[in-house]
């Protein structure tokens, strides 16, 4: 039972992927066709390099979609609260002393509760 549905799945997220790849691309030409050459005066981009610069986008600023063992944004706030609970007041003003030094303005407090 599990073969016969991994032989279905596999090649339906390999078709899924080549579908994603081709539309992705052919969205990333048209947009830089229609903006960037009369914005800036760019070359335009044939089907391929755009494709290319999809992959690179993807790779420097969204990685691929895994997680792995990192945190979303809600549990890295859910746990930073918690911490903030547990702080003595002394520790919470040293902590946003550090804050304050790092990011050169005032650091806020965690919400409770989040």
């Amino acid at each position: 039972m599990r073969r016969k549905r991994l032989l279905w799945i596999a090649p339906a997220a390999i078709a899924g992927m080549v579908l994603f790849a081709f539309i992705g691309g052919g969205v990333v030409m048209r947009l830089w066709n229609w903006l960037l050459p009369d914005l800036f005066g760019f070359k335009q981009l044939t089907f391929w390099p755009a494709l290319g610069l999809l992959v690179l986008s993807r790779i420097l600023f969204g990685g691929f979609g895994m997680r792995g063992g990192g945190m979303n944004r809600s549990m890295f706030r859910r746990r930073m609260a918690e911490r903030w609970d547990r702080m003595t007041p002394e520790e919470r003003e040293k902590f946003c002393g550090g804050l304050h030094g790092r990011w050169g303005r005032e650091a806020e407090p965690p919400k409770a509760g989040v």
